[in-house]
């Protein structure tokens, strides 16, 4: 369930694909010592293991989630810590050894003379599946960092991000592997990553240098990185970013307020600096004159705190996030649950108030108790039901229902995209009769103008965009969504000049014609007679689908669009 501190005001729930688990177990238990893989031969004993702990002179231990079993009476002597070393790979300047092409992990405890004296055996395991509780933001083509205590499943939720990205979406993606931990040890990389290509790094220090060297040599759309711990790594990151790589990476630090505290990461999520405030300004946000504000945009837009391996919290806005816990404001993000049903739960937060003060508590209030007077005792909101019907709030209006949206050239695919990663509340129509608007591009809409004809005739607008690539997509379909808005509120307050409908079958016709017959033969400018606002806005898209330029010119019922020849 969600913390007590986030309360759903609406909470949706969808089927994911059970999970599927490969950890190639066997292939660990042979470097281990034979009374030791004797003890982990049952399944009950390799279910959930996190890994195996060989400390000279002590006795092997089997760790899993929450709790720990010895495994032998018998401690651990220098003869079976070197039979360990000896069947394994070359430890890296890390102190990190695998088993090629899997995804174990082996990290050495040396003496001050270089010796080896503890092993700590990771299991390392390829868990299909668990890229569901965030495939929505992978469409959206933003950055999206990981946090989470060590073993909750970072390095797993990553190894499967980079397949998705790379099979599914078909992205170009390159994963900087460090420690050889996502895509396992060996030259060639575990198949858990998919069509992934993997950039090893020769020492942990040169990870910075790896990142920029992938971008400028290999042209990725993607870069996948693991633990992002320095500060040259972080402003790495930050060029990346701002070359339009998308990146996906992990970081140190259990949640967000982690890396707001961290100076040396802090530049991830924008950087924080100190500000010093106007008294005027202090006055009206109730606070000091010095305060911490984001000093940048984040490098990662988005952000994911893993808080258990079927509970994450997802921050769609990082800026906003940290501008209200730098405000001290509450954080509300959104819950994402996979139940033991595999159904994977979404649990909106209720909007909190946006600025300093709470609804029910007055500006002055908070003003005198941050000046160390009494506040002002909150003021309690009245029962509805008790107020006169004038004084009572008119009910919520009804959901408005999706836009039905015609596409001719555009593809389908980077439509769907837009559609789930912002949630808009869209539909595509197979049929142009079953459309509330067309989106198209120019040069498509050229080549078929029967659909420009179908469309004047049944009143449908249509708007033009330049490109197929998904900003563009994006940007048509909230300007679709903005305008169909507009046309609610203009037909609600003013459906019309004189009371009536506006005639939008002939205002388009008068547009045409004054383009076809005066603006572009004769080359002058051209007044259109006042129309509404939802039907001067269908007159800038025929305009602007010519090729030409408009404005609005006039106020009230005499606002009119003047159309300019090329």
């Amino acid at each position: 369930m969600p913390s007590p501190s986030v309360t759903a005001l609406a909470a949706a729930a969808r089927l994911v694909s059970p999970q599927r688990i490969t950890d190639d177990l066997d292939r660990l238990l042979e470097v281990l010592p034979e009374r030791i893989c004797d003890a982990l031969a049952s399944p009950f004993s390799r279910d959930q293991l996190l890994e195996v702990v060989l400390d000279l002179g002590r006795a092997p231990e089997a760790r899993y989630p929450g709790r720990a079993q010895l495994l032998d009476q018998q401690p651990i002597d220098r003869a079976d810590l070197a039979a360990v070393v000896q069947r394994l790979g070359t430890f890296g300047g890390d102190n990190r050894a695998g088993i090629e092409r899997t995804l174990h992990r082996i990290s050495a405890i040396r003496n001050r003379g270089g010796e080896v004296v503890g092993l700590t055996c990771r299991v390392g395991r390829a868990v299909f599946g668990t890229v569901e509780m965030v495939r929505d933001l992978l469409d959206s083509g933003q950055s999206l960092l990981l946090m989470g205590r060590p073993g909750v499943g970072k390095t797993t939720a990553l190894r499967e991000i980079a397949r998705v990205l790379a099979d599914d979406l078909e992205r170009r993606v390159v994963v900087i592997d460090t420690s050889n931990e996502i895509a396992g040890d060996g030259d060639i990389p575990h198949p858990a990553i998919g069509r992934a290509r993997r950039m090893q790094v020769a020492r942990p220090e040169l990870q910075h240098q790896v990142m920029i060297e992938a971008v400028e040599n290999h042209m990725p759309e993607v870069i996948v990185i693991d633990e992002i711990g320095t500060e040259l790594e972080a402003q790495a990151a930050r060029t990346i970013a701002e070359r339009g790589v998308m990146l996906v990476a992990t970081a140190h630090g259990n949640e967000l307020a982690n890396l707001i505290k961290n100076p040396t990461l802090a530049d991830l999520i924008g950087g924080i600096q100190s500000v010093t405030l106007g008294d005027e300004e202090a006055r009206r946000r109730g606070c000091q004159k010095t305060v911490l504000e984001r000093c940048a945009d984040p490098t990662f837009p988005l952000a994911v705190e893993m808080h258990s391996r079927s509970r994450w919290l997802v921050h769609r806005d990082v800026a906003r996030t940290v501008d209200q816990q730098l405000r001290g404001q509450p954080v509300r993000p959104q819950v994402r649950e996979l139940g033991s049903d595999g159904l994977l739960r979404l649990n909106d937060p209720e909007p909190g108030p946006t600025g300093p003060t709470s609804p029910r508590m007055p500006r002055r209030g908070l003003v005198a108790a941050a000046a160390g007077r009494p506040a002002l005792a909150p003021v309690p909101l009245p029962d509805p039901e008790l107020l006169p019907p004038h004084r009572r709030s008119p009910p919520p209006a009804p959901a408005a229902p999706p836009l039905r949206l015609y596409c001719c050239g555009v593809s389908p695919q980077l439509l769907e995209q837009v559609v789930r990663s912002r949630q808009l509340p869209v539909q595509r129509a197979s049929q142009l009769e079953e459309a509330d608007a067309v989106l198209s591009l120019r040069q498509q809409l050229g080549r078929e103008p029967q659909v420009r004809s179908q469309a004047l005739e049944r009143h449908v607008p249509i708007l033009v965009i330049k490109a197929d690539t998904l900003p563009q997509i994006q940007r048509g379909v909230e300007r679709l969504l903005r305008r169909r808005a507009g046309d609610r509120d203009s037909a609600a307050a003013a459906p019309g000049p004189a009371g009536a409908p506006d005639d939008a079958h002939g205002a388009m016709e008068e547009c045409r014609l004054a383009v076809e017959q005066v603006v572009l033969p004769q080359g002058r400018p051209v007044e259109l007679l006042p129309r509404s606002l939802s039907v001067r806005r269908i007159q800038a898209d025929q305009v602007d689908g010519y090729g030409l330029r408009s404005a609005e010119f006039g106020s009230g019922e005499l606002r009119r669009l003047r159309v300019f020849p090329p």
